[in-house]
């Protein structure tokens, strides 16, 4: 894993030579898992956790121990993109990205606020990048086209799934694919005998994009894509995040669009240009009625976001130095929608007011080689931003503000089988739209809001080596430290008397150690992935209820490349925890240790008349295990058998 490729944080190299913390989940990763949701697809990544539910409507991300279910500004401390398009979300009891595995072909995860210099200001706990599939990923050599149909059965829930593809080479230069997936599920059993309240879903999703090469070696490359997810469901429980039956029960409709517009011109006759431009539309749109408690369940919620990028990078030699120099301008518009239908009328939701955030970011960064061992990475970056309130019965005051995000990194090659690297970085985050504006009866809008900052320092060592046990075999691993100073942490009061509904709270502190690692031969394989992380509240000194569990993931398993058979187990160590999420039918925030053991294996014939098929069974959690996690209000989904039938048909 270690040596696979990272295009999303600056000039191409792999992620053993990377100095941040950076994972690449690719599609044989993807495929293995046979994910359900998004949040498996991430299982095996250092650093980063799944909280909320196992619910598709109810799952959020956790970096490093920045991320909650409870409060809107986690989401804004996550930067998630799909090829390149932001994507934002945020509703009481509702989950932050609603998208099918399926869709995807690479994931890529980049740890800790150095990211900020190229997405954006605020990334306290890291960068999502999803990638969606190409044409050219499905054509063979010698082809023009190709079919896949593929099915998929989860006996947690009676899931199934039905998924095609068609690709196609319309001439030399031009490529187009259509993917459409149909998954449901009844509501899944409970490892304790119960079932997840709520967790069952029909879901329908798509993705269309053509690819056009041009130009000199057809280095330039135009794309358009639209991909859609939707979900229709019926007395459904309103709470997504976590097991709550007095929210009571809704019919919701949840639809996501993505439509991204990218041109890329890696000119190799012209060091100077390596450009790269997209212009993006994302919309999270949902409908929700039934609910006893009416008014802002009775409603209608939305992120509707238009954002344009275009970076260029140059490379050139200054002496022994060879420069790559990234700049660029990033836009974005993103308009806020609610209001509460239970009138009649569309009435405005104080508690999740409506508004307008516009940005421009303005960024640089400079990665200097010397002797093709030591590498200095320096950044900067300054968001301007404008946000401007719908209503305003309170109070409400537009907000002009700026955000810088500065970072220094470096990576030295002791040999060629050992380096060093580390980072210090800086970023801002500023208020959201319900930060500022949110109010209720007794609480007014948080109009004096101050912005979040965060001190990163990082430090860590990458060891590699080949021909270790066997002819061709190779293993590596990186360990990466850091330390985080966060001030003017912004949390929601609603019951601290004489504050307005958020609120800054001071300094915070998160710390820890990443640990990732990788064996690969021709039959044997193995991984490791292992997360330590700290958190206290420096004023009070109490720990953070948002640091996940100290956890250790270990996968080895075996190959049969002549018969195209790979099998293997996967081992889920978690430490016992004395803070976490606090859910009511919990009783505790606390959790004590578990372990937990899946199986895989494929068989994908590379001869004969079975050639393009693919078998796959696992089972998950194959022992039954009953536990929580501490990020999570829920107890663990029972033992899953799982089995995928796959078959690619080329003309």
């Amino acid at each position: 894993m270690l040596e696979r490729l990272v295009i999303g944080a600056g000039a191409p190299k792999i992620a053993i030579d990377t100095p941040q913390a950076v994972t690449v989940v690719n599609q044989d990763d993807i495929d293995a898992v046979q994910a359900t949701s998004i949040g498996e697809v991430l299982s095996t990544v250092p650093g980063v956790t799944i909280i909320g539910s196992d619910r598709v409507f109810g799952e959020s991300f956790n970096i490093r121990g920045i991320g909650t279910a409870e409060t809107s500004g986690d989401e804004a401390r996550i930067i998630v993109t799909v090829d390149g398009a932001k994507k934002f979300y945020e509703q009481y009891r509702m989950g932050s990205f609603f998208s099918d595995p399926e869709l995807y072909k690479q994931v890529e995860v980049l740890r800790g606020p150095a990211s900020s210099t190229l997405y954006g200001s605020g990334a306290l706990g890291g960068v999502i990048n999803f990638t969606t599939k190409d044409a050219s990923d499905f054509i063979t050599e010698g082809h023009t086209g190709a079919a896949r149909l593929k099915t998929q059965y989860s006996s947690n829930g009676d899931g199934t799934l039905v998924s095609g593809i068609v690709a196609q080479r319309v001439n030399e230069s031009f490529d187009v694919l259509a993917a459409g997936n149909w998954r449901r599920s009844e509501e899944y059993d409970l490892a304790n005998g119960g079932t997840l309240s709520g967790s069952d879903f029909d879901a329908l999703s798509g993705l269309i994009k053509g690819t056009a090469r041009f130009g000199d070696n057809d280095e330039q490359v135009l794309r358009l894509s639209y991909q859609r997810w939707s979900s229709d469901a019926d007395q459904q429980d309103y709470a997504q995040t976590g097991t709550s039956a007095m929210f009571g029960l809704v019919d919701r409709t949840v639809v996501d669009q993505t439509a991204v517009l990218s041109y890329e011109n890696a000119d190799s006759d012209n060091p100077w240009v390596d450009l790269k431009a997209n212009l993006s539309f994302s919309d999270t749109y949902v409908t929700q009625t039934g609910s006893p408690l009416g008014g802002f369940a009775e409603a209608e919620y939305g992120y509707r976001t238009w954002q344009g990028n275009i970076q260029n990078t140059s490379e050139f030699d200054l002496g022994d130095w060879t420069h790559y120099l990234t700049y660029g301008v990033q836009t974005s518009y993103q308009d806020r929608i609610a209001f509460s239908t239970a009138t009649g009328t569309d009435t405005p939701i104080t508690t999740h007011p409506e508004g307008t955030d516009t940005r421009l970011g303005v960024f640089v960064q400079n990665e200097a080689i010397y002797d093709d061992r030591l590498t200095i990475i320096t950044g900067g970056r300054a968001d301007f931003v404008w946000q401007r309130p719908e209503e305003t019965t309170k109070g409400e005051r537009n907000i002009d503000d700026v955000a810088l995000s500065p970072k220094i990194a470096a990576l030295y090659d002791i040999n060629e089988n050992f380096s060093i690297f580390g980072s210090v970085a800086h970023t801002e985050r500023l208020p959201t739209l319900d930060e500022l504006y949110q109010y209720n009866a007794t609480k007014g809008p948080s109009l004096g809001l101050e912005k979040e900052s965060s001190n990163n320092y990082e430090a860590g060592f990458a060891l590699s080596g080949y021909e270790l046990i066997q002819d061709g075999d190779q293993a590596s691993v990186k360990v990466t430290g850091f330390y985080s100073e966060l001030t003017n942490m912004i949390e929601s009061s609603p019951s601290v008397p004489g504050n307005p509904y958020y609120r800054n709270i001071g300094e915070a502190t998160i710390y820890g150690v990443e640990v990732e690692g990788a064996y690969e031969s021709e039959r044997l394989f193995g991984r490791v992935a292992y997360t330590a992380t700290v958190g206290k509240n420096d004023l009070t000194g109490a720990a953070l209820t948002s640091i996940p569990a100290h956890k250790l993931v270990v996968t080895v398993g075996g190959r049969e490349p002549e018969y195209g058979i790979e099998y293997g187990i996967k081992a889920t160590f978690a430490a016992s925890t004395e803070t976490g999420v606090t859910p009511a039918i919990a009783g505790s925030s606390g959790t004590p240790a578990y372990s937990t053991l899946d199986l895989f294996t494929s068989w994908k014939p590379t001869t004969g008349p079975l050639q393009g098929s693919e078998l796959r069974f696992g089972i998950d959690n194959i022992f039954n295990v009953d536990y929580r996690d501490n990020q999570t209000p829920d107890r663990s989904l029972g033992r899953t058998f799982k089995v995928t039938l796959a078959k690619q048909f080329d003309w």
